[in-house]
């Protein structure tokens, strides 16, 4: 089989203008780092998941999430959630605990955009096997700075109307890493194609909650869907094919994600112990890391050729 060929069948992950840079055929035997060895003109047998079974794990899961949304009772945004722990002003803002902790999106925001811009042409190769891979984390970085504005503005006098601008630019980080994983673990232009129809369905998840309730039959269902699948995402990385180290990172993204989670629904009982700190802050601080990771996955990680086992390729 042809480096092409193992290429088009998601065995092998490299674009075809890197294929010089680690098989050059002068030599038989090629390491391409990372305590990989090729023999060229040998065959590659790997144990990964096929792009085929990667794509309908997708949409199975895809599927999944439709189906148990649209089988749960329709569910309204409690008025309730809105009464958060610490209501303490400081500094002439209200809620100042809650405002103030979304400093840490705009922190991670900022910084992960430093980043993904300020890489030259020669430091792009060494975090993206192609270019485009960047693009859909720069918009997760956006939308975190989005974010940390977007829920200042909502905890400043907590509704819903206000709500609508918190939760907008959380789905623009959701579809984002949903976007960049396909793109890394599938197909790029896949990814790429579906990024702008991913940010769709995330912002009419917003819009359409927001309109149920100003129609008085308030429905979650959808919105929740968008979270638990983008979360469902994350973890599906780990046992697709990957073309970078530290996929392990993923799952850490994860669980800082349900770690907010956590904090967000024991907020009174954290507050509780000393009023100093309350669990939505914590939540705040909690999800702010795991744009961090995000962030520190692409400083640290590297391109790998292959993650199975490789014995022979040829032609």
């Amino acid at each position: 089989m042809s480096f092409r060929e193992a290429q088009r069948r998601g065995i092998c992950f490299l674009p075809a203008a890197t294929e010089s840079r680690f098989l050059a055929p002068r030599r038989n035997d090629k390491d391409l780092g990372f305590g990989v060895k090729v023999k060229i003109g040998s065959r590659i047998r790997g144990t990964l998941l096929s792009r085929s079974k990667a794509i309908a794990l997708f949409l199975i899961t895809a599927a999944i999430v439709a189906a148990v949304a649209l089988y749960v009772p329709r569910t309204p945004q409690p008025q309730s959630y809105h009464h958060f722990a610490d209501h303490r002003p400081w500094l002439g803002i209200s809620n100042f605990g809650d405002v103030a902790s979304n400093l840490a999106f705009a922190i991670v925001g900022i910084w992960g955009l430093i980043f993904l811009l300020r890489l030259s042409s020669p430091e792009l190769p060494e975090h993206f096997v192609d270019a485009r891979e960047r693009w859909p984390y720069i918009l997760v970085f956006v939308g975190m700075l989005l974010t940390a504005f977007g829920s200042s503005y909502y905890h400043l006098a907590p509704d819903n109307a206000r709500l609508v601008w918190d939760r907008l630019p959380m789905t623009i980080v959701f579809m984002s890493m949903v976007a960049a994983i396909i793109m890394e673990r599938i197909s790029a232009p896949a990814g790429l194609w579906l990024w702008p129809a991913l940010l769709a369905i995330g912002a009419g998840s917003v819009v359409q909650w927001h309109l149920s309730e100003v129609r008085g039959h308030g429905d979650l269902r959808f919105y929740a869907a968008v979270q638990v699948y983008s979360a469902v995402v994350l973890l599906l990385a780990l046992v697709l094919p990957a073309k970078y180290t530290r996929s392990a990172d993923f799952a850490l993204v994860a669980a800082f994600y349900v770690l907010a989670k956590i904090l967000e629904t024991i907020d009174r009982q954290i507050f509780a112990v000393g009023n100093v700190v309350s669990g939505h802050t914590l939540k705040h601080l909690a999800a702010a890391a795991a744009g961090y990771w995000i962030l520190r996955m692409l400083q640290k990680r590297r391109p790998q050729f292959l993650r199975p086992t490789i014995s022979n390729l040829s032609s």
